[in-house]
């Protein structure tokens, strides 16, 4: 006997930003398309996109209602006809998969470019209304539609759900922005600016790259502990301000500066500190600035100083293979659990959002399944 696909899922909604989620049920497809799947979610890990668009920092025309949540895993309960992971394993019922965003795979940037993060019709979970089919493509719900055109992963035993939903996005954008880098050359000096999630991850990422020197910046005290524990050789609290900083990088360094400069913090004043601070012929990647502007850098000292300045977006499946399988080599090097808080249920979701807003949590975790 065939059990009857969930018709509907409950999911905590944003209708209006900066107001507390509505816990309310969504509908779900009828049918699972071939190339789909029918998730039920086990556990969503909030990144710092949720919280600025629970905020309305990043905002757009005709985006509420959404569910909001990008960083997922779960178990197929329904599969499409065909329905393959990225490396042609066939998926059944009861595997427990994450995926990247949809790509088209006609467009100029998926078949000239060959990029999957340049594609002009890249759909993340949070660009889906959950008031209009496919409903719920995101994390903060019970179910979640997986769309044909989603990368997927059949995830290892060995990483743990919240290991692997970080890899989703915080964990395979630090990833591609080492990457677009070029690695860390052993026994160079790196900065990383900002102890978020992401700043974190990439502090662990650069001490077990070889860097000589990890330093990291950012705030509060407490996330600057963890950055240490993380690996970080020295940390820099950013209420000195920005000449304080760039002083303490340039003493730190015996005046040379840092060879690689890795932007995870998005604060406007990011770009002149970087630029300030890297060494002669180092390089400046930008990951963290999602906002229109930031405070202007002198191009006559990347000039004289030949520097090399990289954007890096997000990243693609390439990446989130990559950082499951950094999650499984590296299991017992760090105390990646640390990062996270004590799971809770979609009922405590928007308590959730709001700690992270206030800098009370670094990776909350929800797990559909609580209460």
């Amino acid at each position: 006997m065939t059990t009857p696909l969930p018709s509907a899922t409950r999911a905590a909604v944003l209708a209006h930003h900066g107001e507390p989620l509505s816990l309310t049920h969504v509908p779900l497809p009828t049918e699972i398309e071939p190339g789909a799947a029918l998730v039920r979610l086990t556990c969503t890990t909030l990144c710092g996109t949720d919280i600025e668009l629970w905020s309305g920092k990043m905002t757009f025309a005709g985006m509420l209602p959404m569910i909001l949540g990008h960083e997922m895993v779960g178990a197929v309960v329904a599969i499409g006809a065909g329905t393959v992971d990225a490396l042609g394993r066939p998926l059944s019922v009861g595997d427990r998969i994450g995926w990247s965003e949809s790509t088209c795979g006609e467009c100029y940037g998926c078949t000239v470019l060959r990029e999957p993060v340049a594609c002009s019709r890249r759909g993340y979970g949070f660009l889906q209304r959950s008031d209009a089919p496919p409903y719920a493509t995101a994390g903060l719900a019970e179910y979640c539609y997986v769309t044909p055109g989603a990368a997927k992963l059949l995830l290892p035993d060995e990483v743990k759900d919240a290991w692997a939903s970080m890899a989703g996005c915080a964990a395979k954008t630090v990833l591609r922005a080492f990457d677009r880098a070029g690695g860390v050359r052993p026994g160079s000096r790196v900065v990383v600016q900002g102890s978020g999630a992401l700043g974190i991850f990439a502090t662990a990422v650069a001490h077990l790259s070889g860097a000589g020197s990890v330093i990291t910046v950012g705030a509060p005290t407490a996330r600057l502990e963890m950055a240490a524990r993380f690996g970080a050789d020295h940390v820099i609290d950013i209420a000195g301000g920005s000449t304080a900083t760039v002083e303490r990088v340039l003493e730190l360094t015996a005046g040379r500066g840092a060879d690689l400069v890795l932007d995870f913090a998005g604060a406007p004043s990011v770009g002149p500190e970087a630029v300030a601070m890297a060494a002669q012929r180092g390089t400046f990647v930008v990951v963290g600035s999602t906002g229109p502007t930031g405070d202007a850098i002198t191009l006559g000292t990347v000039m004289g100083k030949e520097l090399t300045i990289v954007g890096s977006l997000n990243g693609d499946i390439s990446d989130y293979y990559r950082a499951i399988e950094f999650f499984r080599d590296f299991a017992t090097r760090m105390p990646w659990d640390d990062l996270f808080s004590e799971p809770v249920g979609l009922s405590f979701a928007s308590d959730a959002v709001e700690s992270m807003a206030r800098l009370g949590q670094i990776k909350a975790v929800i797990d559909p399944r609580l209460p």
